[in-house]
């Protein structure tokens, strides 16, 4: 009998927002900063502009703004979560541009925030960028430095097979 290699199936991410790129645990959150809330990456933003990082799909839009989880083709699904604790802020300085179901193309503006905002209420700004179908992702690669949102190939996440 003749065992064949897994093949390995990755998806390409684009920068979601331009800032630095930083590993998850240096997000000032347990959950996050220890991957309980799945693996990833996050980004000290530059700018509150977030866009679609790939074609796809909403799965859902947090009602009050400051975060949504957006799907590939692959069935990848990727949490934005701008800020840690934004969700207190009850959607004051996040507006949307997509719902729930939406389709959207790469480079799409998804949402804007007012980073100013979100810091003057205390808040931090980093933003994890987390795969939550973590059955579905093996691992996820990019190199820590600055990216400009659109920036190609910014994060690999390499799918199980």
């Amino acid at each position: 009998m003749k065992w064949f290699g897994k093949k390995s199936n990755s998806v390409s991410v684009a920068a979601p927002i331009s800032g630095k790129l930083v590993p998850l645990n240096e997000v000032p959150d347990e959950a996050f900063a220890q991957g309980l809330m799945g693996n990833g990456v996050a980004i000290e933003p530059a700018d509150g502009r977030v866009i679609a990082p790939f074609d796809g799909v909403v799965s859902h839009l947090i009602d009050t703004h400051h975060a949504l989880i957006i799907e590939h083709s692959s069935g990848l699904q990727l949490l934005i979560h701008v800020g840690i604790n934004t969700v207190a802020l009850n959607g004051d300085g996040f507006k949307a541009f997509v719902n729930t179901g939406d389709s959207f193309t790469a480079g799409q503006t998804l949402l804007e925030c007012d980073l100013d905002k979100i810091r003057s209420a205390g808040y931090p700004v980093v933003t994890p960028v987390i795969v939550v179908n973590e059955e579905g992702a093996e691992k996820v690669e990019c190199t820590f430095k600055t990216v400009t949102a659109g920036e190609p190939d910014t994060i690999k996440v390499v799918l199980k097979t």
